[in-house]
């Protein structure tokens, strides 16, 4: 398969990135709406990777950067049948040089318990306890860049 990226603001239409967030967290993980489109894609940027083939958006992630100490990496989210293909490493590649370019010294990203070890091989820290986030556990993770 061959991919393809586009960036919001820039080429890409948030809507891409609404559907894969409605496929993985609303659909998939049961995440109430409200919670998961939360009224600050407006202020990040977004990353939508797209099938080249079927032109469907099959992952993405959002950036932002909540105050002038780090960056936050959220809302990484590839659908389910296209993990496994390398996109999740490949989003995360986007987000911290987005960082870098914004200035960002080091990026911190809440982890679903699950995927901690997706982070952990890239290179972040667990800095937290567990706590609950939209009915999912997670842990604070961090990473200098």
């Amino acid at each position: 398969m061959s991919y393809h990226v586009r960036r919001i603001p820039g080429a890409g239409s948030l809507e891409d990135a609404f559907a894969v967030r409605r496929a993985v967290f609303i659909d998939e993980q049961d995440v109430d709406e409200a919670l998961e489109m939360d009224g600050k894609d407006e202020d990040a940027v977004h990353f939508v990777i797209i099938d080249a083939d079927s032109d469907t958006a099959a992952g993405t992630a959002r950036f932002r950067v909540p105050d002038d100490e780090y960056g936050k990496p959220e809302r990484v989210a590839v659908r389910k049948e296209y993990r496994g293909n390398g996109l999740g490493r490949r989003l995360m590649a986007l987000i911290e040089s987005e960082a870098r370019t914004q200035g960002c010294q080091r990026t911190r990203l809440h982890a679903q318990k699950q995927v901690v070890e997706f982070y952990r091989n890239l290179g972040y820290e667990v800095t937290s306890d567990e706590f609950e986030e939209a009915g999912i556990v997670h842990v604070e993770m961090e990473k200098p860049l």
